[in-house]
C-alpha cells in the first residue's frame, strides 16, 4: 500500500524527490486528485507500520508469539523508524496537502486511542495486554503528529523515544523473569512478586507507572505534550479522547501493580525468581530507573526534539 501510494504521487508530479514533491504540490503542478489519492495510501502504509487502528490486526497476535527478545526489540526501535519514515513523507514531501492527511491522522490516532485502551482491559496475557496498550500509545504519538506545526511534531519525536525507552524496559523484565518452560507472560504470574523479588517488583512499578501516565515519571510529561500539541492544532475534540483513555488506559497498568503487591504469593514450579546474570539485570534497574530519572531532565529532552525541526 505504501508502495503503491508513492507510485501515484510520482504519476502526479513526476518526481519521487520529497523536496520537488513538496514544491509541485504548492505550486499546483501536480494532478491533485492522484495526489491525494496516494497520499491516503502512504498514510495506510504508515498506519500498518505503526501497528494503528483499523491496520492493527497483526500486532497482538506478533507481540505474543514471538520470543520475548524480538518482542522487545520490535516494540521499541522501529517506532522510532516509523516516526521518522511518516515525518519524511508527509510532513517533508506531502505539507502543501496537510489539510488533508492531518485529519486522515487524528482519526486513526482517535481509533487506536479507543480500541487499544478497552481492548487491554480484557486481557489477562501480560505480553498481549502490551500489545493492546502499545496501540494505545500509537495513538498518543499520532495525536502529536496530527496536531501538526513545530510543537505537535516535537511532542510525536519525544513521544517515540520516552515510549521506545519504556517498552524495552517492559519486555526486558519479562526476559529476565522467563526461565526453561516459564514464559512469565500471564499477569497472574507475578502474584506476590514483591515478597519474593522486591527489587523486580519495584522496577515492573516504575515501567507500569510510566506506560500509565502517573507522575513524576516521563510517559506523564509524554502524554501530556502531545495532548498540549493536539491543542495547539485545533483538536480539542481528539485531546478529550486522549485525556478520556489515558484514565481508562491507569486501571490495567495499575491492576499489574496490585497484583505484585496485594496479592498471594504463587507457590510450587512457577513461583516467580528472577533468571540472568547481575550485569544484565543492572541494565534493566538503570533502564526502568531512567522512566524517574529523565523527568528531571524534561525541559533540554523538549528543546532537543523542538530543535529538529
Amino acid at each position: 500500500m505504501l508502495l503503491f501510494g508513492m507510485s501515484l504521487i510520482y504519476g502526479a508530479t513526476g518526481t519521487l524527490d520529497l523536496a520537488q514533491i513538496n514544491a509541485s504540490a504548492q505550486g499546483g503542478g501536480a494532478q491533485r486528485d492522484l495526489l491525494l489519492a496516494g497520499t491516503a495510501f502512504v498514510v495506510a502504509g504508515i498506519a500498518f507500520k505503526f501497528g494503528a487502528v483499523p491496520f492493527h490486526m497483526w500486532l497482538p497476535d506478533v507481540y505474543q508469539g514471538a520470543t520475548t527478545p524480538i518482542t522487545l526489540f520490535i516494540a521499541s526501535a522501529p517506532k522510532i523508524a516509523a516516526l521518522g519514515m511518516a515525518l519524511r513523507l508527509l510532513d517533508n514531501g506531502l505539507s502543501p496537502v496537510g489539510d488533508r492527511w492531518q485529519p486522515m491522522v487524528a482519526v486513526l490516532s482517535a481509533l487506536s486511542l479507543i480500541l487499544g485502551n478497552f481492548a487491554a482491559l480484557m486481557q489477562t496475557n501480560l505480553r498481549r495486554m502490551l500489545a493492546y496498550s502499545t496501540i494505545s500509545h500509537i495513538g498518543f504519538l499520532l495525536m502529536g503528529l496530527a496536531g501538526g506545526g513545530v510543537e505537535g511534531h516535537a511532542s510525536a519525536v519525544f513521544y517515540a523515544i520516552v515510549y521506545a525507552v519504556t517498552a524495552a524496559a517492559a519486555f526486558g523484565l519479562i526476559t529476565l523473569m522467563a526461565r526453561q518452560g516459564f514464559d512469565a507472560d500471564e499477569i497472574d504470574d507475578y502474584k506476590g512478586l514483591a515478597s519474593r523479588q522486591p527489587l523486580m517488583a519495584l522496577l515492573f512499578l516504575c515501567v507500569m507507572a510510566s506506560l500509565a501516565g502517573v507522575p513524576p515519571f516521563i510517559g506523564f510529561f509524554a502524554k501530556l505534550s502531545v495532548i498540549e500539541g493536539a491543542l495547539n492544532g485545533g483538536l480539542l475534540w481528539l485531546a478529550i479522547v486522549g485525556i478520556i483513555c489515558a484514565v481508562v488506559g491507569a486501571f490495567y497498568y495499575l491492576r499489574v501493580i496490585k497484583v505484585m503487591y496485594f496479592d498471594q504469593p504463587v507457590e510450587g514450579a512457577h513461583a516467580m525468581t528472577a533468571r540472568g546474570e547481575g550485569g544484565v539485570k543492572w541494565l534493566f534497574v538503570v533502564n526502568a530507573g531512567m522512566l524517574l530519572v529523565l523527568s528531571a531532565f524534561l525541559q533540554p529532552l523538549m528543546a532537543w526534539c523542538r530543535s529538529v525541526f
